[in-house]
This record gives C-alpha cells, sequence and structure tokens, in this order.
C-alpha cells in the first residue's frame, strides 16, 4: 500500500477529512496543507484508518482534536485589531516573567 493511500479509511472518516479541510480552506490555508491537517486530526481521533484489522479497532476515539479548534480563534479572535493582539501577547509575557521571577525566589 504506498503512501497516502486512502483505502483503509471508512467513508465517514473520509468525509470527516474534507469538512476539516473545508474549514481550514476557508480559513486561507493553502490546499495541500489543509489536507495534510485534515487528515492529521482524522488520524489523531481515530488512530488511524478503521477498516478490516487496521490500527485502532476496539480503540476508543480520541475527541480532543476536533474540539480544540473551536478553541483556536473563531469571530472573536478575527475581530481584534493588531494593537489589541499585541497588547495582550505582551500582558502574557509580562505576565509569564513575573511568575517566573517569583517561582525562583520561592
Amino acid at each position: 500500500m504506498p503512501r497516502g493511500d486512502k483505502s483503509k479509511y471508512t467513508d465517514k472518516q473520509k468525509r470527516k477529512a474534507e469538512h476539516i479541510e473545508e474549514g481550514y480552506e476557508k480559513r486561507g490555508t493553502p490546499k495541500k496543507e489543509a489536507e495534510r491537517r485534515a487528515w492529521a486530526t482524522v488520524n489523531a481521533g481515530d488512530h488511524g484508518g478503521k477498516k478490516q484489522g487496521g490500527s485502532g479497532r476496539g480503540k476508543e476515539p480520541n475527541r480532543t482534536p476536533s474540539r480544540t479548534g473551536g478553541k483556536k480563534g473563531g469571530a472573536a479572535s478575527a475581530a481584534r485589531t493588531k494593537a489589541q493582539k499585541s497588547a495582550s501577547a505582551k500582558k502574557a509575557a509580562r505576565t509569564r516573567k513575573s511568575k517566573a521571577a517569583h517561582k525562583k525566589k520561592g
């Protein structure tokens, strides 16, 4: 079986990957990268192809990869200005620095 062969995946897994890929493309990710990320997400969730004797048979699906999408941005994040994002990043850096300093003392 050549690399990239999708014959061991179920129709549901293929639909999942296609849907995830469309989401990435909608956000401006190049086609090839979107496809790679989509299949990586499906593999992470289902432990690979599910058809006969495939890896991942009998394992519970890991739903974490498909849930992280909503946490990583969205409409609220896109609505923030560059200055707001920068200020937030600077504040986070200050917080990390001060926490590290307190940790060293104690």
